[in-house]
């Protein structure tokens, strides 16, 4: 197999100029090119005149390969996945995996392919009970705080657009299997190759049913409304899990329980797991015109590419790093509460990102040292006082406020020419005040900033959203280079745990922790 790097092409080329542009580089004839198949298609908007699509290709020819003086054709190494081979212990009862976003639902699949049947315990509902949860309340506030934006099949990540970019470095192959698994459950097939790939909610939700069936399908089972209350450890090792009540035998728990478990936390470190406090970053959800994005980022080709993207980040005399997170083309700002008179926003997007706005987190780093304490489970309580503050200052709606406003401490009451795109209920407040004082200071000065990037970025009547504060876990989970906790037996996983920092990296490490359980232990049937 041959690999073609930064093979570019006009936005407008057809399949037949891609093969004869292939056929060229190789200086093959069209009739000697076997197949190829698209590793990669981004953009190259440098030159707004001329945008190119730039390509990674992996081409079979029935012409013998010899590599050249051409650095971009190379003999092509790509790894293909596989799960280890079982190993010859005996394990006593199937594993139990408690939660079912990214990280345990890939653990689970996993496990449920190499004959170890699983039990996956998770808090909330299925995923299109979940939908239905969710979209109540957004119309009418009643939250239930077991099913919600966080909590349910699928993870935080079903009611976040789907993204499956990471920054992760992949040699093994996972990445490719995180992707090609999502369109084996019915994904699109080109999140294969494109820059940034996302799904959306709307796709997702059938997606993860589809991928809890299998596991179904290959003897494991899935419990919903199921919480882990408690765990039973005996000289060191774990020997039985507490789930509603229930006690059940268990010498091997994947936790993989999402950044926003917060009272799972509490009940581990009361169980004496090592944990630390970690940093992340916090602040607010900013909406514009996703034309405007997309004449920024495309020019006059703007019409003809799909909703524009951006990425963001500053640093500041302060000395903290100001960055746009999970942004969400054509998309929604969610509430995304999960906690009794707390409020927490994010960002989503459906399959066709077609909403009037962008959106995305304009985020500050905070560490441990600004969380007011030196518990391991610091970060959460600083979490709940942002957000204990937004619930306050929007009165139980999600806070807003223009961004002409924020930057001139100015009370508003009303939407400029951005059209607002929420789910949820909103209320205008001071959101200037809400935050604390360095996280203003910081958003404020990258704003000019981030408007020499994208024109218009700073606009008065930019629409602001609070409080982003769920980026990534507060907390990590630690464990060894088996991936095993303090006590013998827990393997920390996947986001919540501190390993993961999105749907696709999740889900990676999910099949990390896989690989070394299979690799260990002999099938169960």
């Amino acid at each position: 197999m041959i690999r073609i790097n930064q093979l570019k092409l006009n936005i407008h080329h057809t399949d037949k100029e891609l093969e004869d542009k292939i056929c060229k580089v190789l200086h093959i004839k069209n009739a000697d090119l076997k197949t190829y198949y698209i590793v990669r298609r981004s953009l190259d908007a440098r030159k707004k005149e001329d945008i190119k699509y730039v390509y990674t290709i992996q081409v079979e020819t029935d012409k013998p390969f010899r590599c050249g003086k051409d650095p971009n054709v190379i003999q092509d190494k790509t790894v293909t996945y596989m799960l280890p081979e079982n190993g010859n212990e005996v394990l006593r009862e199937r594993p139990v995996i408690v939660g079912f976003g990214p990280a345990g639902m890939f653990a689970a699949l996993s496990l449920a392919r190499a004959g170890l049947k699983p039990l996956v315990i998770e808090r909330g509902e299925d995923a299109h009970s979940r939908k239905e949860t969710v979209e109540n309340f957004w119309a009418t506030g009643k939250l239930n705080t077991s099913s919600n934006v966080s909590f349910g099949e699928g993870g935080a990540g079903t009611f976040s657009d789907g993204k499956l970019n990471t920054l992760v470095k992949d040699d093994s192959g996972r990445n490719t299997e995180v992707l090609r698994t999502f369109v084996e459950f019915g994904a699109d097939s080109d999140i294969l190759y494109v820059h940034n790939p996302h799904i959306g909610t709307d796709r997702l939700i059938d997606i993860v049913t589809n991928i809890r069936k299998e596991i179904i399908r290959l003897g494991g089972e899935v419990r919903f409304n199921s919480k882990l209350d408690d765990i039973d450890i005996n000289g060191g090792q774990l020997s039985a899990v507490i789930v509603n009540g229930e006690r059940i035998d268990c010498s091997v728990l994947i936790l993989a329980i999402g950044h926003s478990s917060r009272d799972t936390f509490h009940m581990l470190r009361d169980n004496k797991l090592s944990m630390q406090a970690k940093s992340f970053a916090v602040g607010l959800r900013i909406q514009h015109p996703q034309s405007m994005i997309d004449v920024s980022q495309f020019g006059p080709e703007a019409k003809f590419l799909s909703p524009a993207s951006y990425k963001l980040t500053e640093t500041v005399s302060n000395g903290r790093g100001v960055y746009s997170f999970c942004m969400c083309p054509g998309g929604y700002v969610v509430d995304a509460s999960s906690e009794e008179k707390m409020k927490a926003v994010n960002g989503m997007s459906y399959h066709k990102r077609d909403s009037l706005n962008a959106n995305s987190a304009i985020i500050v780093s905070v560490t441990p040292d600004d969380f007011g304490g030196s518990d391991a489970l610091s970060g959460i309580e600083f979490q709940r006082k942002l957000e204990k503050a937004a619930y306050e200052y929007g009165n139980g709606h999600i806070p807003v406020q223009l961004l002409g406003d924020y930057l001139n401490h100015r009370n508003g009451v009303d939407f400029g020419d951005v059209m607002p795109c929420f789910r949820g209920t909103t209320a205008f407040c001071r959101l200037d005040e809400c935050l604390p004082g360095f996280i203003y200071d910081s958003v404020s000065e990258a704003m000019p900033a981030f408007a020499k990037r994208i024109e218009g970025f700073d606009r008065p009547d930019a629409i602001l959203a609070g409080v982003e504060s769920r980026t990534s876990s507060p907390v990590r989970i630690n464990r060894d280079e088996n991936f095993i906790s303090s006590v013998s037996g827990i393997y920390p996983c996947g986001e919540g745990a501190g390993y993961a920092g999105g749907i696709t990296s999740a889900a990676m490490d999910g099949l990390k922790v896989a690989e070394k359980i299979i690799s260990k232990y002999k099938r169960l049937d």
